[in-house]
């Protein structure tokens, strides 16, 4: 089986958020995640994406299925994989992998549609892939497309100019529940830019009380003096959890921060009064049961999937044309695979013709010979010339072949013809 890409993974289409924190991948256990998966049986080289939307094997394998069960048995083994939980994942190769790839890039396989963290976040997986050695020359050249894709369909459509964002959609919920909100005051459980996005919407929706929690107080007072706010130090967050109307939760704390006692607690202290919780971490950051205490009104990031939706359906346009440039950049690049998968082929071919070409002017000097130095100087200048010439030829119809299927055919035959299947001729390197 030849190498090819494969993508192994779960996003918000095919599982509810309950299914994709427990697969999330923080970044310690990435490292730990890439390690494994390099031991595993048919992976070539490996990166891992993980959002608060997805989590991806992004794979170059010699087998597939082979490379799928190393997935699954590390999802097994550190994740506690169920065989009912396998129905979430897709399996991808080959074009239809690389589509795929191109599209998360771009924004067009996100709940946001045009997302603009998503090429931050494969790059920042790429780079990680990278200090650990997982990745080599195909991988490398597959996310360098892909982020190149992402920069065309930016720059070609307006993909990428919408106002909608996770942050905004929160707000939009929020004003669905409370109104006004002018006067309202807001608790952020959080210090990243994901929390500051969500200051900012709020501000520009009449909140002028913004109170910021985390556990590392340094980055709470960077955040709060940032947005004119207030700091909160993290054993006090109960107690204005208790007063605030609006709690945006956005920490990557690996389990639940809001107790579904804590929860009950708020409703206690508020009497009831309505408190709208905007949960978009992954893992969650509160106990999805508190949704079901009155006055508690609890979005996570499937109940935002609504107001996406919304949105997504006015931008037909855009990502009609956005996949018509994910199409083209597929076509190109598949062609820039092809090319790669038979380096190999003539490498050892050059090496082949080049031993038949010495063995034909070593015979030479032995029936004609000896010569004079010009005369062995015009003999191994021919050689090399015919050694060019052939191999020249060759490695272009290999490449410029149209079809995957054509392109075996013939590098099928050439290794036949000239016996490039003998081990001391196939060589793994570049092309000379």
């Amino acid at each position: 089986m030849d190498p090819t890409l494969a993508v192994i993974g779960l996003n918000y289409r095919t599982s509810p958020v309950a299914v994709r924190e427990r697969f999330w991948i923080g970044e310690p256990g990435r490292y730990e995640a890439l390690h494994h998966l390099l031991r595993g049986e048919g992976i070539d080289e490996a990166l891992v994406l993980a959002t608060c939307n997805r989590t991806e094997f992004i794979l170059w394998a010699n087998d597939v299925p082979a490379a799928a069960n190393s997935v699954l048995r590390f999802l097994t083994h550190e994740y506690q994989l169920k065989l009912c939980d396998w129905s979430h994942f897709y399996r991808l190769m080959d074009d239809v992998a690389l589509t795929h790839v191109f599209q998360v890039a771009a924004g067009l396989d996100s709940l946001v549609l045009g997302e603009p963290e998503i090429p931050a976040h494969l790059r920042e997986a790429w780079l990680l892939a990278r200090s650990v050695g997982a990745t080599g020359r195909f991988l490398d050249a597959v996310v360098q497309k892909s982020l190149a894709v992402s920069a065309r369909v930016r720059k070609e459509t307006s993909l990428g100019d919408s106002s909608l964002t996770f942050p905004y959609a929160a707000v939009e919920l929020a004003m669905g529940v409370l109104g006004d909100l002018s006067g309202r005051e807001v608790l952020l459980l959080g210090a990243g830019r994901m929390c500051e996005m969500a200051a900012k919407c709020l501000r520009n929706a009449g909140v002028t009380r913004l109170k910021v929690v985390n556990r590392t107080q340094s980055k709470a007072d960077e955040l709060a003096y940032k947005l004119g706010a207030k700091a909160v130090a993290w054993d006090e967050r109960v107690e204005h959890l208790g007063v605030a109307d609006i709690v945006v939760c956005t920490t990557s704390s690996p389990s639940p921060i809001v107790s579904l006692e804590e929860a009950y607690g708020i409703a206690h202290a508020r009497q009831n009064k309505p408190v709208v919780i905007i949960d978009i971490a992954v893992p969650r950051n509160v106990d999805p049961r508190a949704g079901e205490i009155d006055g508690v009104f609890l979005f996570d990031l499937d109940g935002i999937e609504d107001v996406v939706k919304r949105d997504a359906s006015e931008r037909h346009a855009d990502v009609e044309s956005a996949n018509k440039i994910v199409a083209d950049e597929v076509q190109g690049f598949r062609r820039r695979l092809m090319a790669e998968r038979v380096v190999p082929t003539i490498v050892a071919l050059r090496h082949r013709i080049d031993e038949l070409c010495r063995q034909e002017v070593e015979f030479l000097r032995e029936e004609f010979g000896p010569f004079t130095e010009e005369q062995d100087t015009v003999l191994a200048t021919l050689a090399a010339h015919i050694t060019q010439r052939i191999a020249s030829s060759l490695a272009r119809e290999l490449r410029q072949l149209p079809d995957r299927t054509g392109q075996d055919a013939l590098t099928a035959a050439i290794q036949r013809l000239f016996q490039l299947n003998r081990p001391d001729l196939v060589e793994t390197g570049q092309e000379n």
